[in-house]
């Protein structure tokens, strides 16, 4: 793959020779997600595509898109240098300036939407408007409820702190609820919180660290962790909320999800172009699921025997509602919660990047069998120009 000169114009042999036009993305050069849709155009006999990378575009440098191409908005993946300009500086690891974070962000998308609609022919493959909702928990949660798709019940009003959670919480008559940071990802700062005649418990990756020699003024840091822990120091709690709810917060219900093989479960789904393609069960014997805290990959087929024909058919037309609140997004991620009766569903998130899922071929009735995430977008795509 090619870096593209952002301060200049695209090299000339950027454009590849035939029909197609070229693909550009902006991502992180040797990202994962970069790499792996490289390889999905190789594989379709295409040049790899040009990088933009997004420090270049969160540092205000000219942004030069090739005519015609195809434009895909992937990650900032952990790219220190972009971590430093949409948060600012501090440890990576670090829980919190989301809201830095998203502004910045929303900022970067805009000037690639800039830099695609003045290149004649250029065509961006996910609206950079539905990206940046994607990314506040809080409106993407409103726009599903508003089109009917089933979520959690949120706390309407803003949490200000601890002591404000709980008062929100007794008001709803809600025991267990998710705190989610409305701007986080990856699990980063969420809390399973539940409150009961013995006291109150949490379960979170949050590593609450005191009196480190690099701490805050007030002695505290919050960093992600790969280790799941859970608190029931009440103070301690009040520390990691209070310094999450500057940034805003999201709290739902928490929503009981079924078990298989001993663990609980959701599903992330990948929805391409409309229609649900893949599916990985992510399992844990923690509240999160998400892979890289522990969890693993669970039996689809175990999972969908257990719902039946028609339950899986509703489940898969529930993550394609979620999606069809997106329209300008090629992909969105779906996570979809299975109730403990196996009859309910919820949508817990949806992922404007939520196609990393590496060896991970397609559902076989889904038009996708033997293709990955990132194969089966670029087949779509091509089909979709070939029928224009």
């Amino acid at each position: 793959m090619t870096v593209l000169d952002t301060a200049g114009a695209a090299p000339a042999s950027a454009d590849p020779p035939g029909p197609a036009p070229p693909f550009v993305v902006v991502g992180t050069p040797g990202d994962r997600r970069v790499t792996m849709f490289a390889e999905a155009l190789r594989t379709r006999g295409l040049p790899g595509p040009l990088v933009v990378p997004w420090r270049d575009v969160l540092a205000g440098a000219e942004l030069r898109i090739p005519e015609r191409a195809y434009v895909r908005v992937d990650s900032p993946g952990e790219d220190t240098e972009a971590d430093v300009l949409l948060r600012g500086p501090g440890d990576p690891t670090r829980v919190g300036g989301g809201a830095s974070w998203h502004a910045a962000f929303v900022r970067g998308l805009e000037r690639v939407r800039r830099a695609v609609a003045r290149t004649p022919g250029a065509r961006l493959l996910g609206d950079v408007g539905e990206i940046a909702v994607m990314f506040d928990k809080r409106r993407a949660h409103a726009r599903l409820g508003a089109a009917g798709v089933p979520v959690p019940p949120a706390l309407p009003e803003p949490i200000t702190g601890y002591s404000g959670l709980r008062e929100s919480m007794a008001r709803a008559g809600w025991s267990r609820v998710f705190v989610k940071p409305a701007h986080g990802s990856s699990a980063s700062g969420i809390l399973a919180l539940q409150v009961s005649g013995q006291g109150i418990s949490a379960v979170s990756s949050v590593e609450l660290v005191r009196g480190r020699g690099d701490a805050r003024p007030d002695g505290l840091e919050l960093h992600n962790s790969l280790r799941v822990r859970t608190y029931t120091d009440e103070a301690d709690l009040a520390a990691i909320i209070d310094r999450l709810a500057p940034d805003g917060l999201h709290v739902e219900r928490w929503f009981p999800k079924a078990s298989s093989g001993g663990r609980v479960f959701d599903l992330r789904v990948v929805v391409i172009g409309g229609l649900p393609t893949h599916a990985v069960v992510r399992a844990s014997h923690v509240p999160m699921t998400n892979l890289h805290l522990g969890g693993v990959r669970g039996d689809i087929e175990r999972v969908r025997a257990r719902l039946g024909a028609a339950g899986w058919e509703r489940a898969m037309g529930v993550c394609a509602r979620a999606a069809a609140c997106f329209p300008g997004s090629l992909m969105v991620g779906v996570d979809l919660m299975v109730g403990v009766t196996w009859r309910r569903f919820a949508v817990a998130e949806v992922n404007a990047f939520g196609d990393l899922l590496p060896r991970l071929t397609g559902l076989p009735d889904a038009g996708a069998a033997g293709l990955d995430c990132y194969a089966a977008q670029v087949d779509h795509i091509l089909a979709a120009r070939s029928a224009a």
